[in-house]
């Protein structure tokens, strides 16, 4: 554990927070992405298959729990609360996730540090989680005008990542032997998906005006 690292948690449990206020608070999923949501929670289901095997640390099991219990009550609210499922976008939502599931798990099998179900799996979570995001991205593109819930929802989320890089780099100058290209190549992709977002929000605060995404 090091700085780099407990921001980056805090930074993800903040965008899961900042979703699960505007979901449960406003009553509304408008400008959220099922998609990506479904992603996530296969992402958490996958790589999470240890929570009840394998102790690492109290905050681990925590965090665990957290992210896996979210994204399934996230996915729950959009598709069944009768509040909630009236604000869902599903005109828009229309990018192909389906697609985005077979070509990472197919990556997992061939490409993995080790061959066994679990460690599968794990590897096939950190190639969904980077691309997880796009049917986020593609709505908001289409939609363009973002509430300032969501921008803040997708602003931590891409930073949570980055700020995971800053942290294989500080754990690759102080640990022996640190090197785990799979996750180092997948986070860095996840990031490059966001740079556009992250100009246009940081402009928007930087001019102190509404969050719009060009055509």
């Amino acid at each position: 554990m090091n700085a780099f690292r407990l921001a980056g948690d805090m930074t993800h449990l903040m965008s899961v927070l900042v979703l699960l206020l505007k979901i449960h608070t406003i009553k509304s999923c408008a400008g959220v992405s099922l998609k990506t949501q479904e992603l996530y929670a296969l992402v958490f289901a996958t790589r999470y298959l240890d929570i009840f095997t394998d102790f690492i640390s109290l905050y681990n099991t925590v965090m665990k729990m957290i992210f896996l219990g979210s994204s399934f009550s996230i996915v729950w609210y959009i598709r069944r609360h009768k509040m909630v499922r009236r604000s869902y976008d599903k005109d828009h939502d229309t990018f192909r996730h389906q697609f985005l599931v077979l070509p990472c798990f197919l990556l997992a099998l061939l490409i993995h540090e080790k061959f066994t179900f679990r460690e599968v799996m794990w590897t096939f979570s950190i190639y969904l989680e980077a691309v997880a995001i796009l049917p986020q991205l593609v709505l908001l593109q289409r939609t363009r005008n973002v509430d300032n819930l969501t921008g803040q929802y997708v602003f931590f989320l891409g930073a949570y990542r980055a700020l995971y890089i800053l942290n294989w780099a500080y754990r690759y100058f102080t640990e022996p032997h640190y090197v785990h290209w799979i996750t180092w190549i997948s986070g860095f992709v996840q990031t490059l998906l966001y740079a556009d977002f992250f100009y246009y929000y940081l402009n928007s605060l930087k001019n102190n005006v509404k969050l719009t995404l060009p055509d």
